[in-house]
């Protein structure tokens, strides 16, 4: 039995937190998880930059911004990610964004996939540890909502280029041309549902 409320008191790190370790494990010659590969440290370095981007970049869109402003409570926000992953490095720094505009009524907290099994096994997507995944937490540690850990319509599209490519640079290259043509605004539509239909 998976106790949300002790992971994000305990193992959640906040967004500067989690962007800190990743760049000093960089330092180090090293990535979260367990492997330091020159792969997937290339990886996470191009990661560190789409997340500064992101940052940068990132304003909540008005139906987003909108079904934030209406959600009554508090919620925290558990997410399951890592430094390496592509679709973590597009997607994390909108739900630091919602956080920051709305302090009030969300907290944040990481934890990375690779130390926390049993958690990422409790979400699996299609039998796959694919992150990230967003859990919504009530007060009492409840999950009443989950998304990821990636746009619906980029899922298919993936779908889709697996069926016809095998390289996984090419898939990436694919996937994050996708991310820089769309520039947020599929994930947030997404979120903005996910929020409307909040209990």
């Amino acid at each position: 039995m998976v106790n949300y409320n002790d992971i994000f008191n305990t193992e959640g790190l906040s967004y500067l937190a989690y962007r800190n370790l990743i760049d000093e494990l960089l330092v180090a010659k090293k990535t979260t998880g367990t492997d330091h590969s020159e792969a997937m440290l290339h990886y996470t370095k191009m990661n560190v930059q789409r997340m500064s981007r992101v940052d940068k970049t990132v304003q909540l869109d008005p139906d987003l911004y909108s079904a934030l402003n209406k959600v009554k409570g508090h919620y925290r926000f558990l997410v399951i990610s890592e430094g390496w992953c592509g679709d973590a490095a597009q997607i994390v720094p909108i739900f630091d964004k919602i956080v920051t505009t709305f302090p009030t009524k969300f907290d944040l907290r990481f934890v990375l996939r690779d130390t926390n099994l049993p958690l990422i096994d409790a979400h699996l997507t299609n039998g796959g540890r694919a992150i990230p995944v967003l859990l919504v937490l009530n007060n009492s540690g409840d999950v009443v909502a989950k998304w990821g850990p990636r746009p619906q319509i980029l899922k298919d599209l993936l779908d889709g280029w697996k069926s016809q490519e095998s390289d996984m640079m090419a898939l990436a290259e694919k996937l994050h041309g996708w991310y820089a043509k769309d520039k947020t605004r599929t994930t947030q539509e997404e979120l903005a549902v996910l929020f409307t239909n909040l209990p």
